[in-house]
């Protein structure tokens, strides 16, 4: 696991030719790793905000990001009034990585495997997280792992601390009844290419 964190570098801007260089790269790394990537396009700002509205500000400690390729999602917790140095990005694709590291200076950038949470966090996060937001394609993997996934985060934040994780799907990424978390879920974000919902998971 390769730890990139706090390197002091200029943020870019994001409009125009920066959205569309965005879009390219979500769509080369989607082309050589779908099983990886999981979405041909980032998420719109729309399903981005929705996921980051679920993560309250004023609960302390650290917020975890699985996946969160070019930032998107990032960008709307900075809007939600999440700090930067409280933000922990796990993300697999290096060259997702460096761009990160770019547009976050302040955050912890990890080169790491998301699906192993207690690995990727186990240097990083000695306090209860606020919160978990996962970009990842939870569909591609099967549904123990899905669920070892859950437990792990949630093992890592406070009780009732949300895990946030978007879907394409009309099925929810994890079932939505069970004895050990209780779920939610959005409307339709018709906004967003292809529509997608959100799924709130809580323990405790």
């Amino acid at each position: 696991m390769l730890q990139l964190s706090h390197r002091p570098a200029p943020r870019k801007g994001r409009a125009g030719k920066d959205r569309f260089e965005d879009e390219a790269r979500f769509l080369r790394s989607w082309l050589e790793r779908p099983l990886v990537t999981g979405a041909v396009a980032p998420s719109s700002r729309h399903l981005s905000a929705a996921m980051a509205a679920y993560v309250d500000p004023r609960r302390p400690g650290q917020v975890v990001e699985l996946g969160p390729g070019t930032g998107r999602v990032t960008e709307a917790l900075l809007a939600r009034g999440i700090e930067q140095e409280r933000l922990v990005l796990v993300e697999f694709n290096p060259d997702f990585c460096q761009l990160l590291t770019r547009r976050f200076p302040r955050a912890t950038i990890v080169q790491g495997d998301a699906y192993d949470v207690e690995d990727s966090l186990a240097e990083l996060v000695s306090e209860p997280c606020a919160g978990c937001l996962s970009s990842l394609p939870l569909f591609t993997k099967p549904l123990d792992q899905r669920l070892a996934l859950l437990a792990a985060a949630h093992a890592r934040m406070h009780p009732g601390a949300p895990f946030v994780q978007f879907t394409y799907s009309i099925v929810p990424p994890i079932p939505a009844r069970s004895d050990e978390y209780r779920a939610e879920r959005s409307e339709w974000i018709w906004r967003n290419v292809p529509p997608a919902r959100v799924w709130v998971y809580r323990r405790g």
